[in-house]
């Protein structure tokens, strides 16, 4: 039955496949062919630590962590080794257990779908950045609550939202909802422009660090601390598949919103909980990166040359951190472009709508601490080959 929309997607040059990939730090392996991948977002590097690797499984030999939960964290699931890798998310960021709890999630997708759902009820307002991930718009349609995207990163748009959600009179509560560097465009949120805005209408504000935490900040935590706001965020979304290497993600808020959470966050109660063998490793990666302040600037280093040097010869790009956009336009262009990249060994897939709007489709460079600066310039001058 799906056929024929099956051959629609391929002719636009939308069709998605999956691919079995080894990813080796900066590098990967598809097909048997080892490329420079650009397509991940192993931010610092962990993913090719074979020694850190081996340094955790001589840790843990003798205790034989579980590799499942099997159960869902209300039930039997809340293994111990959450407790530890909490109390280590708090310390990362700085906080004592009086000021802040935090709350491990199976992915930053289960965060996102279930935090504003169980935070925001019916009578209330959510204002959410238009290019926020779908993870995060797809939380807003399973809520209850009235939602509003604003234009990306349009301040005084937001404001004349709120003004007018203030005058109404209709809402209970006021939700604002942003990531602080955008996953396909590695721009960055105003933070302190949100906080002195959130301040203003006595909203609540909810920051996705996702592609943030580890790479930006004293110590790896944030674009919120790196912009002297940590404090004023009321629910930090942070995650360990990207630049800890690792699995799962996490919330960081108050603790009668974390225990809120846990009695009304569907993602929560209805999944099982992660094994103890991922959250072991988590607390290990974070134990370590907050000490790696050398390839953080390495890889911002990389990516401002990259956008600089791709921008001197004609590219449109943009953004400010280590994720950086290479516009194209067209779908069918942008997989062509995709292909001759992929022939000179570099790893990089187009990205197409729905993922970004419509004619904005793109490649997605992201970079990693594992990268030289001599693969940044190998991607350059492949580059300066397309017609």
């Amino acid at each position: 039955m799906y056929e024929k929309y099956l051959a629609e997607l391929a002719a636009k040059g939308s069709l998605r496949t999956l691919r079995e990939v080894v990813s080796l730090g900066g590098r990967a392996v598809l097909d048997g062919v080892e490329y420079l991948n650009f397509s991940g977002n192993d931010y610092l590097g962990v993913g090719g630590e074979e020694e850190l690797r081996r340094e955790f499984l001589k840790e843990i030999s003798n205790t034989a962590p579980a590799l499942s939960a099997a159960s869902s964290r209300l039930l039997t699931g809340n293994s111990p080794e959450y407790g530890g890798l909490e109390k280590e998310i708090l310390s990362f960021h700085g906080f004592s257990p009086v000021e802040r709890r935090a709350l491990v999630f199976n992915s930053g997708y289960h965060a996102n779908v279930g935090i504003l759902p169980a935070m925001a009820d019916k009578g209330d307002v959510i204002f959410s950045d238009k290019l926020n991930h779908a993870s995060i718009i797809d939380g807003l349609q399973l809520g209850q609550a009235e939602y509003f995207r604003y234009p990306h990163l349009d301040y005084d748009a937001l404001e004349r939202r709120l003004t007018d959600a203030e005058q109404s009179g209709r809402y209970i509560n006021k939700f604002i909802i942003t990531e602080s560097i955008f996953s396909m465009d590695g721009d960055a949120a105003d933070l302190r422009r949100m906080v002195e805005i959130k301040k203003k209408y006595g909203a609540i504000l909810v920051v996705d660090e996702a592609h943030s935490v580890g790479v930006f900040g004293p110590g790896g935590r944030g674009w919120a601390a790196q912009q002297n706001v940590l404090e004023d965020i009321d629910v930090l979304v942070g995650t360990f598949g990207k630049a800890f290497g690792s699995v799962g993600a996490y919330a960081v808020c108050r603790p009668d919103a974390a225990e809120w959470l846990i009695n009304k966050m569907r993602s929560i109660i209805f999944s099982t909980g992660l094994p103890p063998l991922n959250l072991l490793w988590s607390r290990k990666v974070l134990q370590t990166v907050s000490g790696w302040d050398d390839r953080r600037q390495k890889l911002l280093e990389n990516a401002a040359f990259l956008r600089r040097e791709l921008a001197r010869m004609g590219w449109i790009t943009g953004g400010e951190s280590q994720i950086v956009p290479v516009i194209v336009g067209g779908d069918m262009e942008t997989v062509e472009l995709a292909r001759f990249l992929q022939a000179e060994k570099m790893l990089i897939f187009p990205i197409r709508p729905p993922t970004v709007p419509a004619g904005k489709s793109r490649l997605r460079l992201s970079l990693t601490a594992a990268h030289k600066r001599e693969d940044v310039e190998r991607l350059l001058e492949v580059f300066s080959r397309w017609k």
